[in-house]
């Protein structure tokens, strides 16, 4: 998959790709009907492998034949029926016993986001190491600090590299929280109540609900068909990573401008040119990671806007609007976060201007310190307030998983 009109996509790989999708709905069915045999309720006769059912050359058809059922896993189940009577035509009238539409394409994205929530944790992680070492090089080299885009006070850009960090931490924690995400199986109501007629008591049948989350590495959870929370958590903690992200960037484009010159882009063959000018090197990454931040938060309101317009027992129309919302707004986060650990690693950070920069500021920068401790000399004694305990806790957090 790749989207010419979000440079970058390619980055986000398989994530969420039509086939992806696909392959989750069936591994979804797999768990469910391996569950009704691990229960006894069907008869082992009826073991298959569903895996190979759908294949690339079906995804066309797959996706037109979605219109008429308003859902991607109707013709994936006639398609699956269709190929299983070849197969093992005693598995046919198990396939899909006891679900909805709904408990297989709820659950389907649920893996989806919870493989996007990993591989965004290792970008994470890189992110991390790389600020770990921006804050600990940095932390004695001055330059000016800037509030409402003026200079302010003296700090050092280790503390900088610290507040970038703590964002980031932030990011990991909530993300770790949210990607805990749960089986969705409740039947036609969300009432269980398919999976209580084919157990034969609610016991049993919350027993099947919990295995087939067993078999898919999931925690079991009451029935969440118009209880969206899962989902806006997730939306939510990935606009938590860009928000902390497009705040890098921001500081990255703004250090960059060529009157400035106290952050430069890691240079790379053909990376930030221009097609009209060869004198320019563009900040490109922080270009692309900007819009990322930018677009990050609609997306999540979309889920919170879908969330609340959830209606009766299966939302019209609500429900619908999640899938592509969250496919977006995965891919994108993980295209940012790939390019955020890009731009950290190779940042170029130009002491000498920055030094350069607080000095010329002087002796305005230095006024909230003199109008404290009259007649101190700014250089012999630096205004750096506690920001040795300030890098050295955030460090520590950085240690901690």
């Amino acid at each position: 998959m790749s989207d010419l009109l979000w440079p970058g996509d390619h980055r986000a790989g398989d994530l969420f790709t039509d086939a992806s999708v696909v392959a989750a709905m069936i591994r979804v069915e797999q768990a469910w009907l391996d569950a009704l045999i691990e229960r006894g309720l069907a008869e082992p006769s009826v073991a298959t492998a569903l895996d190979g059912l759908a294949g690339p050359d079906d995804l066309p058809s797959l996706a037109v034949g979605a219109e008429s059922g308003g859902n991607p896993l109707i013709p994936l189940l006639k398609l699956m029926r269709a190929r299983l009577r070849g197969r093992n035509t005693a598995a046919v009238g198990w396939l899909h016993k006891g679900l909805t539409s709904q408990d297989v394409v709820d659950t389907a994205l649920v893996l989806c986001l919870r493989d996007a929530a990993a591989r965004i944790r290792v970008q994470l992680s890189a992110q991390i190491s790389a600020l770990t070492r921006l804050a600990g090089e940095h932390r004695e080299t001055r330059m000016a600090g800037r509030t409402l885009t003026q200079h302010a006070i003296p700090i050092t850009f280790g503390l900088k590299a610290a507040g970038w960090l703590t964002g980031v931490l932030d990011a990991r924690d909530t993300l770790a929280e949210a990607a805990r995400l749960p089986i969705q199986v409740g039947g036609a109501a969300g009432s269980l109540a398919a999976p209580v007629a084919l157990a034969g008591d609610p016991v049993t049948a919350r027993e099947l609900v919990e295995t087939a989350a067993r078999n898919l590495d999931l925690p079991p959870r009451e029935p969440w068909h118009t209880s969206r929370a899962p989902l806006t958590r997730i939306g939510d903690a990935f606009t938590t990573c860009t928000d902390a992200w497009g705040r890098i960037a921001n500081d990255v484009l703004i250090g960059s401008r060529p009157e400035v010159r106290e952050l430069i882009e890691g240079a790379a063959e053909g990376k930030g040119g221009s097609s009209a000018m060869p004198n320019k090197q563009n900040p490109v990454h922080a270009v692309l990671i900007k819009r990322a931040a930018i677009a990050g938060p609609p997306l999540a309101a979309t889920l919170h806007a879908a969330s609340a317009a959830a209606v009766d027992e299966r939302p019209d129309g609500s429900w619908h609007v999640e899938w592509a919302t969250l496919r977006a707004l995965s891919r994108r986060t993980l295209t940012a976060a790939s390019q955020t650990a890009e731009l950290l690693s190779g940042l170029v950070v130009e002491s000498g201007r920055m030094l350069a920069t607080l000095h010329g500021a002087r002796p305005g920068i230095d006024a909230e310190q003199l109008s404290i401790t009259p007649g101190v000399t700014p250089d012999h004694h630096p205004y750096l307030g506690a920001t040795d305990e300030i890098i050295d806790a955030v460090l520590a957090r950085a240690e901690r998983r």
